[in-house]
């Protein structure tokens, strides 16, 4: 048969479909050989070459001519390199040895031009008369189908590099959540990125508005302990790394950086800030990107990569770049959260007065300002002198909680200071008075408070005059202990009865006040939360403050003031505490040699950066929110 296919390659017969007795027409086979779209070959028993069709030819980029008497594997089977195939190793000739038909997709031939062909094939062994008489090898080339699949699997690769990418944006930003803890956020951060996009990373800011760097987070896998140790500000950089810095921070592009300039070569702009962390954590590169918005520059963010690790692509440093603007957005938010916080802190120093120094009598406040970024509200204490010489003590909320309900605080504040000044009148009738002017000059809502003056002589003995618009009533504590609610003098709220024209009044009420007893006014934030009702919060507040009354021997109502807040711990709304003790039988009046009592707080003192007295923090930095980030 091969040696037939062999005179067909050469006849010039024209292609028939058979003949008379059934048997193929010889031009019909070879008609089917030549439009076949595969390359055909036939090999002889010693594997040489009888014939080809033509698409072997071009294929191969070999005439049939110098092809046929050749012996196949010597002339065509190669590595993909154009090495030579060992011929012990070539399954292509394997059905010339009794093996059945073979067919695979790893060989290569050679093409004339000296480069090689990936094939996918099949031999088939020739047999006739019960003898062997060689093998048909059709193959294609598999360089179409293989870049094919090639692309396929990169496309995959791609899409499962893309997931991953979009995973680790998604959790990133799920981690880059505004808060005012900016180092727990970026602590977070650098969890996510080591390992999934460096072995080592960190990030230095400049804090507030200085232009001194610090490095507030770096993470190493290898090297978590010596990365703790890296932490700090970066106080000596020489001016030429300062301008380097402070140009990166506010690109907007990222900046590959290779170990090996950082280490040797004294020059380089990053050298004084990068070779600690090359020289501790190790690595061959890095990418640093800025962390800015577009008004403002923050710091950098540097990701290294060690090891058998290649250098980030740009793709990697892409989204490298893209979580640096979202950290830059993050620190923007922290950044106006603190001056909003700074806003509040310094009006709230304004509208808490000082507590005045009334012969023995010693006054404590505290402001405990609600869970959020106003740090302020519509709470308020206050204590004054009155013109006929008697002290007035107010407790009040009026509704809200924020800076609108700080400033018509400060408004109602006002209001009630003039008229208790300039009318001597009893508690009733400012009341009255007071909830004409709120309902008819201002826009203030609603306020509750309870507005008292303590009368009597220096040495005692004293009463406790008072009315109570809608506000939790006061508490007086006696030295053994026993503590009461003083629940007369209720009435309307401020801001309800003019407007409502309903009439209603203010009872005055009156109270003997022990000796050394304690007189606590409180705003309801302290004995009410969500989880907590206010009958609950109220008998929580009795039984503490008796407890500590027995034994304030010896101690401050400052102390007494400080002790009851953390035994409430109150939380979620703003709380105002106003406490006045009350000396011994005597003490004071004329002629007495009794040592006065300490003075009261120091936090009272009506100096411009005084704290308000309570207030978390006592000197809190104030910051201009107009004046520009020295780093732009």
């Amino acid at each position: 048969m091969a040696a037939r296919w062999a005179g067909h390659q050469e006849s010039g017969e024209e292609p028939g479909h058979g003949s008379a007795d059934g048997v193929p027409d010889p031009g019909f086979a070879r008609a089917v050989l030549r439009a076949l779209g595969a390359g055909v070959l036939t090999l002889d028993p010693s594997a040489r070459i009888t014939s080809v069709n033509p698409w072997a030819e071009r294929l191969l980029g070999r005439s049939a001519r110098d092809m046929i008497g050749r012996d196949a594997h010597d002339l065509l089977h190669r590595h993909a390199d154009g090495s030579p195939v060992p011929r012990e190793r070539c399954a292509l000739r394997n059905p010339l040895h009794g093996a059945p038909a073979e067919e695979g997709s790893e060989e290569y031939f050679l093409r004339a031009d000296g480069s090689t062909v990936p094939i996918i094939w099949a031999a088939t062994p020739l047999a006739g008369d019960d003898r062997q008489e060689g093998l048909v090898l059709v193959f294609h080339d598999f360089s179409l189908h293989r870049s094919a699949a090639e692309e396929t699997e990169a496309r995959t690769t791609a899409l499962e590099t893309l997931s991953a990418q979009l995973h680790l944006v998604a959790e990133v930003s799920t981690v880059l959540i505004p808060t005012e803890h900016t180092s727990a956020t970026i602590r977070r951060l650098l969890r996510l990125l080591v390992p999934e996009l460096g072995q080592w990373a960190a990030v230095d800011v400049y804090p507030g508005q200085s232009d001194l760097l610090e490095r507030v987070a770096v993470r190493s896998g290898a090297h978590p302990h010596r990365a703790d140790r890296l932490r700090g500000p970066l106080t000596s950089l020489p001016d030429p790394a300062r301008a380097a810095l402070a140009r990166l921070a506010g690109s907007d592009r990222p900046v590959p950086i290779a170990a090996d300039d950082v280490l040797h070569d004294p020059h380089s702009p990053l050298a004084a800030t990068h070779r600690v962390l090359f020289e501790r954590l190790g690595g061959h590169a890095a990418v640093v990107v800025p962390l800015r918005t577009r008004q403002r520059s923050y710091g950098t963010l540097t990701v290294a990569r060690a090891g058998e690790h290649p250098a980030h692509s740009e793709a990697e440093a892409a989204l490298l770049a893209d979580i640096g603007r979202r950290v830059g957005l993050v620190l923007d938010n922290a950044r106006l959260y603190h001056e909003q916080q700074n806003v509040a802190e310094t009006m709230q120093r304004q509208l808490l007065t000082p507590l005045p120094q009334v012969d023995h009598v010693r006054m404590a406040a505290r402001y405990w300002p609600a869970e959020s970024a106003m740090e302020i509200g519509g709470d308020w204490y206050d204590a004054f002198l009155l013109a006929d010489g008697v002290l007035a003590l107010v407790i009040g909320d009026v509704v809200g909680h924020d800076l609108q309900a700080a400033a018509h605080m400060a408004e109602v504040r006002n209001m009630l200071r003039a008229l208790a000044w300039d009318h001597q009148e009893p508690p009733s009738v400012i009341m009255r008075r007071l909830d004409e002017a709120v309902t008819n000059t201002s826009d203030a809502p609603m306020a509750t408070l309870v507005f008292a003056r303590i009368e009597g002589p220096e040495g005692g003995p004293w009463t406790f005059h008072w009315v109570n618009a809608g506000h939790p009533p006061p508490l007086l504590i006696a030295r053994d202990g026993e503590a009461r609610f003083l629940e007369a003098g209720h009435g309307p709220l401020i801001g309800m009865s003019a407007t409502l024209r309903l009439g209603l009044d203010w009872p005055d009420a009156h109270e003997d006040m022990p000796p050394e007893s304690i007189l606590l006014l409180y705003t309801d934030g302290l004995v009410e939360s969500r989880d907590r009702p206010i009958d609950l919060g109220m008998a929580e507040l009795r039984h503490h403050a008796g407890v500590l009354a027995r034994r304030l021997e010896g101690r401050t109502v400052d102390e007494f003031c400080d002790e009851l807040l953390a035994r409430i711990t109150p939380r979620g709304d703003d709380v105002a505490l106003l406490a006045l003790r009350l000396p011994a039988a005597g003490v004071g009046a004329p002629g007495d040699t009794s040592p006065p009592p300490p003075p009261q707080s120091a936090h009272s003192e009506a100096t411009p950066d005084r704290a308000a007295p309570g207030a978390r923090r006592q000197d809190p930095e104030v910051r201009d929110p107009t004046e520009t980030d020295p780093g732009d």
